[in-house]
């Protein structure tokens, strides 16, 4: 299956466990790959074929700047049904980076492959 990604995606997220962490926003990066069939979008040419990955990227950062969570969890399952169901992609793979979360460390995160059944 052909492949799709958008990698570093931003977004300023409230999001932790610390009553610090829903006052002031934190970026959250997320990598995101969708199995997706470019043969269609091959031969036309036209975008109605292709994943619209700025339109799916755009949908992302406004669910995740929406509204407070805790977990990094929560945001990564949201973001997989979010893509699964909106965009109609097979299978997701959504990483999700909290660069700011442990001082000692570069980021840490989550990993989650989702598919439609």
């Amino acid at each position: 299956m052909d492949k799709v990604f958008v990698k570093g995606l931003r977004a300023d997220a409230l999001i932790g466990v610390y009553e610090w962490e829903h006052e002031q926003r934190q970026p959250l990066l997320f990598d995101l790959t969708m199995d997706w069939d470019q043969a269609a979008a091959a031969a036309s040419d036209a975008l109605a074929d292709a994943l619209d990955y700025d339109a799916l990227s755009k949908a992302v950062v406004k669910l995740v700047e929406s509204r407070p969570r805790q977990l990094i969890e929560t945001v990564a399952e949201e973001v997989a049904q979010l893509i699964l169901n909106e965009f109609q992609v097979p299978s997701v793979k959504v990483r999700v980076s909290k660069p700011m979360a442990v001082a000692a460390a570069e980021t840490v995160g989550v990993e989650i492959i989702r598919s439609r059944n």
